[in-house]
């Protein structure tokens, strides 16, 4: 089945679909969908290769879709890559960025990189504020 006639399935009815505001964006929360727009471009469904980018115990997931799989396979369709979370944001971006390189959807390079990079700054501890100096006449008395 060809990936336009999925989504023309898709499209309207999807467990997925989040609609809050009438006039606003359609969101979805489908694996592999990068930016959680309901596009056809973004779909994790309706596509044939996807990225699935998420945050694990032990790191960042990266999920990749094998595109000449069967539709019988479901576990050896899918190859995961883990980055440790003391590997730094260099290598995820640069695993992130190699799938680009290699020709695996290209077009999906800048949402890929935008949702590592979000998950590697979720993960950083964050420096506990200083305290505050007394200023004025508080500082004097």
């Amino acid at each position: 089945m060809s990936t336009d006639l999925q989504w023309l399935l898709l499209r309207k009815y999807n467990s997925f679909v989040v609609k809050k505001d009438p006039e606003g964006p359609v969101f979805s929360t489908e694996p592999g969908n990068l930016r959680n727009l309901h596009s056809h471009k973004y779909s994790g469904l309706a596509n044939a290769k996807t990225i699935d980018i998420k945050d694990s115990p032990s790191g960042i997931q990266v999920t990749v879709k094998k595109s000449k799989a069967s539709p019988q396979q479901v576990r050896t369709a899918r190859t995961t890559f883990t980055i440790r979370n003391r590997s730094g944001g260099r290598r995820a971006l640069g695993v992130v960025a190699g799938l680009a390189k290699k020709g695996y959807r290209p077009d999906l390079r800048a949402a890929a990189l935008g949702r590592t990079s979000a998950l590697i700054a979720v993960q950083k501890e964050k420096k506990p504020s200083p305290p505050k100096k007394a200023r004025g006449k508080k500082a004097t008395a």
